[in-house]
C-alpha cells in the first residue's frame, strides 16, 4: 500500500546526484521541485542552483521547474536559471508532470522527477510513470503544513528503508 509513494531513489541533496551517468542511462529530461529540493524555502536561485542547470544544458539534459508556488516565486527563482516552468502545479495531480514533459519534449521513459516531498513530489511523479529522486530537505525550518506532513513522511521511509534492506 505504501509503495506508491515510493522514491525509485533517495539522496541527501540534489547536488549529489550523478547527472551524466543519468543521460548515458537515457534520461532526456530532470523535472524539479525548487523551495527546499534547489535551495531553501522561498530563496533565489543561489551559485550552486546557477552551476548545477549550466551543467544540465551541457550535459544535453531538458529542465523544467514544477512548482506548487505561484507566479511571482517561480518566475524570480527561475530569472537567472532561465529554464522552463510551471507554477500553480497542483502536485500530486499528474496533469503538469504530463505538460513538463511535453515542453522539455520528453517520455515517462526518459525523464526524472527531483523533490523534497513524498505527498506532492514523488506521489505525483510515480503516478504520471515518472523515476523519482527523493532528496533531504536542505532546511529543517518549514511551514507547519509542511512539518506535519514530515511526521507522516518519516512512518513511509522507514517502511521504505526496511524494504530496501531486504
Amino acid at each position: 500500500m505504501l509503495e506508491k509513494f515510493y522514491p525509485d531513489r533517495y539522496v541527501d541533496s540534489t547536488y549529489e546526484i550523478d547527472f551524466e551517468d543519468l543521460y548515458e542511462n537515457g534520461y532526456r529530461g530532470v523535472v524539479f521541485d525548487i523551495d527546499n529540493t534547489l535551495v531553501m524555502h522561498n530563496a533565489d536561485a543561489d551559485e550552486k542552483a546557477k552551476k548545477l542547470f549550466y551543467k544540465l544544458e551541457q550535459i544535453g539534459l531538458k529542465s523544467c521547474l514544477l512548482s506548487n508556488n505561484q507566479i511571482e516565486r517561480v518566475e524570480r527563482f527561475n530569472k537567472e536559471i532561465g529554464t522552463k516552468y510551471i507554477y500553480n502545479a497542483h502536485k500530486p495531480s499528474i496533469k503538469n508532470y504530463q505538460r513538463a514533459m511535453e515542453l522539455m519534449g520528453t517520455k515517462r521513459e526518459n525523464t526524472i522527477f527531483v523533490g523534497d516531498q513524498i505527498f506532492t513530489d514523488v506521489y505525483g511523479a510515480n503516478r504520471a510513470g515518472i523515476t523519482t529522486v527523493l532528496v533531504k530537505p536542505i532546511d529543517p525550518k518549514e511551514e507547519i503544513q509542511i512539518v506535519l506532513k514530515r511526521y507522516l513522511e518519516k512512518i513511509v521511509l522507514h517502511f521504505y528503508k526496511k524494504r530496501l534492506k531486504k
